[in-house]
């Protein structure tokens, strides 16, 4: 389903042509089968912008595998002592898996939200959600060890029901990259303390694997954001020098491409930032406790910049 994003006399786009990226992400995105989120098929060499400009398409929700059970409501997220409980454990990286799963989704949507953006963002947008893809296979894997499987437990699509509201791509990477994927380098690393506290050194090395991976998303966000709001990335430019040119990823990992090397964000640039975050977000819904300042920092994000998201005290809204 689309979003209204054209006047009610206009048709909604039409799917993206067979054989492209666009048409790609558009069946990630809307599949309801568990096998094609978890292992979609190659990326091909094709753009539809290749023949001609491609329309906008902004899809309203994702398609969901049958007997996934969607909650509105967050679960609560266990203590250090109750992860000694496999149960609660599995819980906990059943969550995690989702989480990679919306955040795949929506780098697909943004590809296709966002077609006017240069080649390498799109480009770099297909390359994080492979790796997202990724971590769901490994997250899959942990779960099947410990007697589990994904839908074995209900699942919130709060990543949903916020990133969308993006009218922008400079909002998209401010909420998404510089955002949910920078409090997720928090959350990773105060989760892997905890795994290896309790001796689950499986499932703390995981996460820590995750977190480390994470940091070039967040970069990525990071770079483009600063691209977009400085204004030097609009459709018709060409990529800036040194990013990749855009070409589709492989299912490997490794750092997705980017603008080229500035300097960091810094305290005026938190302020951007925050104007940037589609209300009802607010900074303290990006932020983990603790923060994890070194990650944070090796992505890009300034002294300055992280400064000020820690202090940060307004009440979150939209939680």
């Amino acid at each position: 389903m689309l979003s209204p994003s054209a006047p009610p006399s206009e048709p909604p786009p039409p799917p993206p042509p067979p054989g492209t990226v666009e048409r790609w992400a558009w069946d990630y995105v809307l599949s309801v089968d568990l096998a094609h989120k978890l292992d979609p098929p190659p990326v091909p060499p094709a753009w539809e912008s290749d023949a001609a400009p491609a329309p906008p398409r902004r899809i309203a929700r994702p398609g969901r595998p049958a007997g996934l059970q969607i909650s509105a409501r967050a679960q609560k997220s266990p203590g250090p002592e109750a992860l000694r409980n496999p149960a609660r454990r599995a819980q906990l990286f059943h969550a995690f898996l989702h989480h990679e799963l919306q955040a795949a989704e929506l780098m697909a949507w943004a590809l296709l939200a966002f077609p006017e953006t240069p080649r390498a963002f799109r480009g770099g947008l297909v390359h994080i959600a492979l790796d997202e893809v990724r971590h769901m296979r490994l997250y899959a894997d942990y779960l099947a060890a410990i007697g589990h499987r994904f839908g074995d437990f209900p699942v919130r699509d709060w990543f949903w029901s916020r990133v969308p509201a993006a009218a922008s791509p400079a909002q998209f990477v401010a909420v998404m990259g510089m955002g949910l994927e920078g409090g997720n380098l928090d959350h990773t690393a105060r989760f892997a303390e905890r795994f290896r506290a309790i001796g689950d050194a499986e499932g703390a090395a995981l996460t820590e694997r995750v977190c480390a991976e994470e940091i070039p998303h967040v970069r990525f966000g990071v770079r483009w954001f600063r691209r977009f709001t400085q204004g030097g990335a609009s459709a018709g430019q060409a990529p800036p020098v040194g990013a990749s040119e855009g070409a589709p990823a492989t299912q490997a990992g490794g750092a997705p491409p980017g603008p080229s090397e500035g300097p960091p964000p810094g305290s005026s640039d938190f302020d951007v930032w925050v104007r940037h975050l589609p209300s009802p977000l607010s900074p303290l819904l990006m932020r983990g406790e603790p923060m994890n300042r070194r990650d944070r920092s090796r992505s890009g994000l300034s002294e300055p910049f992280l400064d000020a998201l820690a202090s940060w005290t307004e009440r979150a809204p939209g939680s």
